[in-house]
Formats: structure tokens, sequence, C-alpha cells
């Protein structure tokens, strides 16, 4: 969601309004990070064939924005008739409500600038690679684009209900690192591993990590680490299963959860079904 980080933000806030958004100025951006754009591009695309659900593939094809840094306008010129999203421009991380009130309006914040060159392995904050190459090909879904619309009208109730942790795990452990049956075996929909080269792999091939069975309030019990590789991934069997779980009405949900413990990033419990790679 929108993050918490120990550093000073990255980006330009001077110019925002008062939504926190601000003008993508494309001239901006130099031929090196056009370059570094493209090698980026390049890597990812190689790797999500093998890695990644069809629904993300088939989108990632269509838009083919490989050649440069998008332009928003042009996207939404195509995203807004699809599923009606449209992305604004942000300069970086958001306050909780004001990233709740943008996905509740069917509207996707994405950071305009992008990482340095050192940066090419590991990144602390969401940087423009990352809020696109992860998160936009999936907002072409109906369904996926429907499970985020609901996802931020639950935020913006969870924050008066003192609940923002417990939906801060579930965006982690569904947006940005769940995992998918398909019919060509597991397969990864999170934004975090899709924009990875090194944890796309993983997350599907390694036997280090805890593959679990999900269930809402079990996601929602759980931790997670912002600085490594995931210790647990859940397992959706299909997108409904999101939207179906988010329908409810979490306020008993989250009375239960306040009589359970929090579990560990790599702890599994009784309950748990484990799902075999």
């Amino acid at each position: 969601m929108a993050g918490q980080t120990d550093h000073a933000l990255r980006g330009d806030y001077s110019q925002i309004r008062a939504d926190y958004t601000v003008v993508q100025d494309y001239s901006r951006y130099s031929p090196e990070e056009q370059d570094l754009w493209k090698r980026l591009y390049a890597r990812q695309s190689a790797l999500v064939p093998q890695y990644a659900c069809n629904e993300f593939i088939d989108s990632l094809n269509s838009l083919n924005f490989g050649a440069g840094i998008p332009h928003f306008d042009e996207i939404n010129a195509k995203l807004q008739p699809a599923t009606g999203w449209t992305l604004v421009a942000v300069p970086g991380l958001l306050p909780d409500d004001v990233f709740f009130t943008h996905l509740a309006n069917r509207r996707f914040p994405v950071s305009v600038w992008l990482r340095s060159p050192e940066e090419v392995e590991y990144i602390v904050e969401p940087d423009i690679f990352h809020d696109f190459f992860g998160h936009v090909p999936l907002l072409f879904n109906k369904v996926f684009a429907d499970y985020l619309e609901a996802y931020g009208k639950g935020g913006v109730k969870a924050k008066g209900l003192h609940a923002l942790d417990y939906l801060a795990r579930l965006y982690w452990y569904t947006v940005e690192f769940g995992l998918i049956r398909t019919r060509n075996g597991l397969r990864t929909y999170g934004a975090g591993t899709l924009s990875s080269a090194g944890e796309l792999p993983y997350c599907v091939e390694s036997g280090k990590p805890n593959r679990i069975r999900f269930d809402l309030l079990r996601v929602m019990q759980s931790n997670y680490k912002i600085d490594t590789f995931q210790e647990t991934y859940f397992v959706i069997d299909s997108f409904i299963e999101l939207f179906d779980a988010t329908a409810p009405d979490f306020t008993p949900y989250y009375a239960e959860l306040r009589t359970r413990r929090d579990l560990a990033a790599n702890e599994t419990i009784t309950a748990d079904i484990i799902v075999k790679v």
C-alpha cells in the first residue's frame, strides 16, 4: 500500500496538488533514464512468461511499453475504457488516507521518478518501474481491478477503525506478493515479485519459503519482511476469490483479529494448508 520507510522520501513533493498528484513532466526524463527503463523492461519481460499468471502476460504483451518510459495519458486512453481506472502521477509514497481514496475512486497512483543504475537489483521505495510494470497490466483485468477498488474502500473505513495494519498485510500478501494456482502450476500476480529479477523465480521455484493456501484472517494476522525475499507467500485459486473475500464488512473480522496473536513472517500453524511447488 502507501508504505513506510525510515529514510527521507524520494521524489519532489513541492508541486503536489491537494490530492498529492503531480504533472508527469515527461521532458524531465533523461536519455540515461530512458535507457535504464529499457534495460529493466527487457530483463523482466524475459522472465515473466515462465513465472507470471496469464492475465498479466497477456496484458503486458498488449501494452508493449518497452521502448521507453510510458506516457500516462497514452495508457489512460486504453485503461479507462477497459476497466474505468486511470493512472495518476504522484511524487512517491502517499499518506494512507490519500492512497485509499485514490483506489476507492479507481485511480492508481504511479510514482514519476525512476531508480538509479545502482538500484537495478533492489530498491527500498517503489519507483515508476515497480508501479508501472508491476501493477498496471492487471488493472486491465476487470475482476482484479474491482478487487483493488473494494480494497481502497475498505481502507478508508479501516482507518477509522484503527485497523490499517491488518489491511496493509492483506495488500502486501496479495497485490504485492500474491501467488495463484494455474493449469501451468504456481504463478505470481504480485507487483513486488513481477518487478524483481531475483524474487520472481524465487517465489515460484525456491524450496525455502512457505506457500500457504489463502485464508483472509490468516493473511491479516501475518507480519511481513520489507528488506528480504518473502518467507511466506499465500496462494489463491482465482481473482474472483480475492474479490469475494473483500465483499463482507470487515468490522467483525477486525474484532476477531484483535483476539489473535500476530504471526511471524516465517511461521506456520496447524490450520495452514501448505501448497506444494
